[in-house]
């Protein structure tokens, strides 16, 4: 197991690397001025000429590269050219609202999706898979903002259950804070539950085939055991795989609910930086999407291991 955790850290050093590399070269590199993008056209040579040292722009590039690495190895982003703060200090504010929201609806979907799929897959050509199959292509046709916006019409403003009105802050409770965060979440975790299902339903449907299987039924195992100890476990594997790829897409894919619901979370911050071309912020928003796809990506390479011993063998 430590050598294939090892394996595992070289190649997420070296990927961490290679995302880096491309976001500077796309975003400082490419053609193309950054301090005009960011003054307007009709700025001064000399205004030109204090961002340009503000930014570090008037360093070679590889100089530059060094240095915004040694920046995020030790938490120094930069200072944000809008809000006039540490970038790190908005990210990190910005982090305590998409993190919650992202987790939430993960669970959720967990919790909508697995369950249908097991059941659609143990009663294959039924009426309660056919029931489980609509529920999942509604879920992929029904866009989030949209089933959003149903949502607060419903239960915001219709029945008053639930604030619409943005995020009060942790500080207010944790019980308030999360019924600020229950609509969006429930907004997000609909497709995502709706893909849950179909792939632990194909995967159900591929392990209830194998011999292992038709082995704990020749024992007299029930057919809740049989499905829980045996088919489950060993379906977990493209599960798994869709939820770190999900969970990325929570995190980084979130921008129209966040405006939808008026959160100040991550998604809303990416928006307002393209909007207003504070590109060291966009730089490491997009970066820190990109770590954290890669480092989802490696928790997943792990989990693939304590669920099949076979692939650290291999």
């Amino acid at each position: 197991m430590i050598g294939y955790i090892l394996r595992r850290l070289v190649a997420l050093v070296l990927t961490l690397l290679a995302a880096a590399l491309v976001i500077f070269l796309v975003l400082e590199v490419l053609p193309g001025d950054p301090a005009a993008v960011t003054l307007g056209l009709n700025a001064s040579p000399e205004a030109l000429a204090a961002l340009h040292a503000e930014m570090g722009l008037d360093k070679p590039a590889p100089l530059r590269f060094l240095t915004w690495l040694g920046g995020l190895a030790t938490g120094d982003l930069g200072l944000s050219y809008t809000y006039r703060v540490p970038v790190a200090q908005l990210i990190g504010e910005r982090m305590a609202v998409t993190l919650p929201l992202a987790v939430l609806a993960i669970l959720l979907a967990i919790l909508i999706g697995l369950p249908l799929g097991v059941l659609a897959a143990a009663r294959r050509g039924r009426i309660v898979d056919a029931g489980v199959m609509a529920f999942a292509q509604a879920g992929l046709a029904i866009p989030n903002f949209w089933f959003g916006l149903l949502l607060v019409l419903v239960f915001a403003v219709g029945l008053g259950w639930l604030p619409a009105n943005g995020f009060p802050g942790w500080q207010a409770g944790f019980g308030t804070a999360l019924k600020s965060l229950a609509m969006p979440a429930l907004a997000l975790a609909l497709p995502q539950a709706a893909i849950i299902a179909r792939v632990t339903r194909s995967a159900m449907l591929d392990t209830l085939q194998e011999d292992f299987v038709r082995t704990a039924r020749a024992k007299g195992l029930s057919e809740g055991v049989t499905l829980r100890r045996h088919a489950l476990r060993n379906a977990l594997i493209p599960v798994v795989t869709i939820l770190g790829l999900q969970f990325s897409v929570l995190i980084a894919g979130a921008i129209i609910i966040e405006n939808v619901f008026a959160l100040p979370g991550l998604g809303r911050l990416v928006f307002q930086a393209i909007a207003q071309h504070d590109l060291i912020v966009v730089k490491d928003l997009v970066m820190l999407f990109a770590g954290l796809a890669i480092l989802i990506n490696f928790a997943v390479e792990l989990l693939y291991g304590l669920i099949d011993p076979r692939l650290r063998q291999a």
